[in-house]
């Protein structure tokens, strides 16, 4: 049986070394396939432009696409026109696989009040990204309806570590302190594509993939500060509000002393639920940023090129 990958990055790639481990023929797709590890099968090909090559006993399809760009139309050129590319291929080879998975991100959700959001709630992109993003889904959902859509939250992980980065360096921005942030660290992301694409169980439509616990920006950087030794920047111990030990089961609370919430640098300011993810079997080994950011500080972990 064969996996194919489009879209052998970082997290692609990570995927594909599991799937390979558990004793799958995995086939990665992307321009460059000579950086890939010997356990992934490279086929180049660019699925903006061009169909690839699928294999006949292929019966399972993750689809973990990066965009070129940030514009809505470098989104639109990689997730949809590679998507249908893609599709149309496995469409002219007669190969109906087991387990499709769409990797999407919860930037579909265009919520600012810091509420919870889960898979029941709409989405309603505020971004032309998020709606390039939506329609890939949709256009997935009315070609192959028993699909699986995972939206991930901000990855971070090896080689992602900006954050850590402006706060050594002390080069953090005050904006939005207060809005929640949710995140996920790459080795969960692909720890949940294998699970729900190897699962006895059958998967649902879609699922977050967030870690358990949505936290202010501004916790996020005074933690990070502390583990680093370095001085709390902008002063933001005395200035975010604290939600430590709140999980992503937790109801909905409102803003803390820090005030209104206000919008932070990128994602709006939203809580997402796991629990659906959870329900299905799944463990994070990084429950929340803390775990995951002493691991990355602790130097665990490669980024794969």
């Amino acid at each position: 049986m064969t996996v194919m990958i489009a879209g052998c990055g970082d997290l692609g790639t990570e995927v594909g070394l599991r799937l390979a481990a558990l004793g799958h023929r995995v086939v990665g797709l992307r321009r460059s396939p000579g950086v890939l590890p010997v356990a992934i099968e490279g086929q180049a090909v660019d699925l903006t432009r061009e169909r690839p090559v699928v294999p006949a006993d292929t019966d399972i399809v993750i689809v973990a696409i990066a965009a070129a760009g940030p514009t809505a139309d470098a989104y639109r050129t990689s997730y949809v026109d590679g998507l249908r590319n893609l599709l149309d291929a496995l469409d002219a080879a007669g190969v109906e696989p087991s387990r499709f998975l769409l990797v999407s991100s919860t930037a579909v959700y265009g919520v600012n009040d810091g509420s919870w959001i889960d898979e029941g709630t709409p989405a309603v992109p505020s971004s032309g990204t998020g709606a390039v993003l939506l329609e890939a889904e949709d256009l997935l959902r009315g070609r192959l309806p028993g699909a699986t859509v995972l939206r991930l939250a901000g990855i971070y992980g090896p080689g992602r570590e900006r954050l850590i980065g402006q706060v050594r360096d002390g080069t953090t921005s005050a904006e939005g302190l207060s809005s929640h942030t949710n995140r996920i660290h790459r080795d969960d992301a692909a720890a949940a594509i294998v699970h729900l694409v190897t699962g006895d169980a059958e998967p649902a439509p879609l699922y977050l993939g967030a870690d358990s616990l949505p936290a202010r920006r501004g916790d996020v950087l005074a933690f990070l500060a502390a583990e680093l030794g370095v001085p709390d920047p902008v002063g933001l111990a005395s200035r975010a509000s604290t939600v430590v030990g709140e999980s992503a089961d937790s109801p909905a609370s409102p803003v803390g002393s820090a005030g209104r919430a206000s919008p932070g640098p990128r994602g709006g300011d939203k809580r997402c639920r796991n629990a659906l993810l959870l329900a299905s079997g799944f463990r994070f080994a990084y429950p929340s940023y803390r775990e995951g950011y002493r691991s990355l500080l602790a130097g665990v972990g490669i980024r794969h090129p």
